[in-house]
């Protein structure tokens, strides 16, 4: 195990989970104990105090140096719920257009106490960087690092499938849209092939699939009525029209006429198929609002359980073996 680290730079050198870079390369027993300890945490936000102690006293410092509501959101609420104290920084706006590098960054708030840092990066490897740079006790989270990977995005979408389908291991599931651009996409099929989903569908244009996709273990559709046959699960992804370059597409409406989720194209899913989306939404093309606020919808669901996700990655991260200062 004296390697891990140097190898994997998300264990310690005990095996356990010291950062949360990628899905990629984590065993399924891993996975399984993350979403096993997040549905303990389910039960939370129904106590009358919607605390536990279990972060008390520990500095966990939201580095996002791009945009997100949603995702640092759902992290400050987790880490609050561990009684957590937390620290949100637009550092795009601050350190970094003032020339301090990256790491200087990181090293100035780890002089502050900082136990964790949750970090988003338009640079993909960033969260990676920092992990091999920061003292044995400083935890990393990947929150998104470009086109790379987004864990936590990953592991609350298998907690909602699981909630909703028990077994993984008999289900179709069909990822619709940009998968060229996404980071989530990435996070789910590893996190799909590790749990043993047996068939992984992507279904998008060729301009928007990578040439890496096949070796990821999917099959590929240019179709939506053939790709959406008889699926268990549905996962609309968002067009990411920040990250593209070029025409890759011909019009937004033309987009949705082939590719939006709408009543219609779900009826050739099994009838209790249930409809995903890593959110924001963009109603209208890439989803249906019938759909999207429908009874198979369960968008808002994996809002709610990626707190609880969230909680269960801090908690355990702080739990492992090089979680305490020497």
């Amino acid at each position: 195990m004296v390697n891990n680290m140097k190898n994997n730079p998300q264990l310690n050198r005990n095996g356990e989970l010291q950062h949360l870079l990628t899905i990629e390369g984590l065993p399924a027993a891993t996975l399984r104990h993350i979403l096993d300890t997040a549905s303990s945490f389910l039960n939370v936000a129904e106590r009358e105090v919607k605390k536990v102690p279990l972060l008390q006293g520990k500095a966990i410092f939201n580095l996002f140096f791009e945009p997100s509501t949603r995702t640092r959101t759902t992290f400050e609420i987790a880490a609050k719920k561990l009684s957590a104290d937390v620290i949100n920084l637009n550092v795009g706006a601050s350190s970094t257009s003032k020339g301090e590098t990256l790491l200087d960054t990181v090293d100035n708030l780890a002089a502050m106490q900082a136990d964790m840092f949750i970090v988003r990066h338009s640079q993909s490897g960033a969260p990676h960087l920092i992990a091999r740079h920061v003292a044995p006790h400083i935890h990393v989270v990947n929150a998104g690092d470009g086109r790379h990977a987004h864990p936590t995005q990953g592991l609350l979408d298998m907690f909602t499938i699981r909630h909703y389908k028990q077994d993984l291991t008999s289900l179709r599931v069909a990822i619709v849209g940009d998968m060229l651009h996404s980071r989530v996409a990435r996070s789910q099929i590893h996190a799909l092939t590790t749990l043993g989903v047996p068939e992984v569908r992507v279904i998008a244009p060729k301009t928007l699939i990578p040439a890496c996709a096949e070796r990821m273990g999917v099959q590929i559709y240019h179709d939506m009525a053939k790709g959406l046959k008889d699926v268990d699960v549905i996962i609309m992804l968002r067009l990411q029209n920040e990250r593209m370059r070029g025409a890759l597409l011909p019009s937004a409406q033309e987009y949705f006429k082939y590719y939006g989720l709408t009543t219609e194209k779900l009826a050739l899913a099994r009838p209790d198929a249930i409809v995903m989306h890593p959110g924001p939404m963009n109603r209208g093309v890439e989803i249906e609002s019938s759909v999207a606020d429908g009874v198979q919808s369960v968008i808002l669901s994996q809002v709610t359980f990626g707190i609880a996700v969230r909680m269960a990655v801090m908690s355990i991260l702080m739990g492992s073996g090089a979680g305490s200062k020497q």
